[in-house]
């Protein structure tokens, strides 16, 4: 199969910094991207990669990217699997600094729940702030939506229950989103699976804004209060609304 030219001319998402997400069905071009972050073809860039991560990870080609990373899909050479690495763009590495981030996914590789997506392996390399989720079969909540004009009660209500059940987990475990929205959000084998924990809240403690204020997630509206179970789910289903900030 020919090799893909470079891509410079797609314009940045509407919904701000939508990180793409390891889905297999994933169209190839259907992530917006901002000319200005690729600013080199991708072949140098996956030879960076490959010489970074050196016999741990090879680097097949790109996925996509957002505002914040671009991802890629790799063969994890010790285990035998593919694996999806999540790359931060250099400007955003320097504001947050490896420490931080390195912290952050740390938490959030502690996460252990049939609905939240897990982490493999995370570091930096080469200057390169990364992690390394499984390769996912489906798509994200994002893309269903683009693709199907209203879901069926059931699906949304499976979906929601799934993600309100993963994110008490979290809250029960002292541990924040940050930036729930319909792209953190994959479907796969039937089921929901809340993705980039780690990201957004390393964004978020350095002072960045991860989504637009319409979406914004009911996780960072919520100033000082103590999550429960009970209250994850009760706010979540008002996120139906459409206000951005629950009550």
């Amino acid at each position: 199969m020919a090799e893909r030219e470079p891509e410079t001319s797609r314009t940045c998402s509407e919904e701000g910094p939508n990180l793409p997400y390891p889905c297999s069905n994933m169209a190839p071009g259907s992530v917006r991207s901002c000319p200005a972050q690729i600013g080199e073809t991708r072949l140098p860039v996956i030879d960076q990669l490959n010489a970074a991560f050196s016999e741990r990870y090879t680097v097949q080609r790109e996925l996509g990217r957002g505002g914040m990373a671009a991802v890629y899909l790799a063969d994890d050479l010790k285990h035998g699997r593919q694996v999806a690495i999540k790359v931060l763009h250099p400007e955003l590495a320097a504001v947050l600094g490896a420490e931080r981030f390195l912290k952050e996914i740390e938490i959030a590789a502690g996460l252990t729940h049939p609905h939240i997506l897990p982490l493999h392996d995370s570091g930096e390399a080469d200057g390169l702030l990364y992690y390394v989720m499984p390769y996912v079969e489906g798509e994200s909540l994002r893309d269903r939506l683009d693709r199907e004009t209203q879901l069926s009660l059931e699906d949304v209500t499976r979906i929601a229950s799934e993600v309100a059940d993963a994110l008490s987990y979290a809250h029960a475990r002292d541990v924040v989103h940050r930036d729930i929205k319909p792209a953190n959000i994959l479907l796969s084998g039937g089921h929901a699976l809340v993705a980039d924990f780690g990201i957004a809240r390393a964004v978020s403690e350095a002072g960045g804004t991860t989504s637009m204020p319409w979406g914004a997630s009911p996780t960072r509206c919520w100033s000082g209060s103590r999550r429960t179970p009970g209250r994850t789910r009760r706010r979540l289903s008002r996120k139906s609304s459409r206000s951005p900030c629950p009550a």
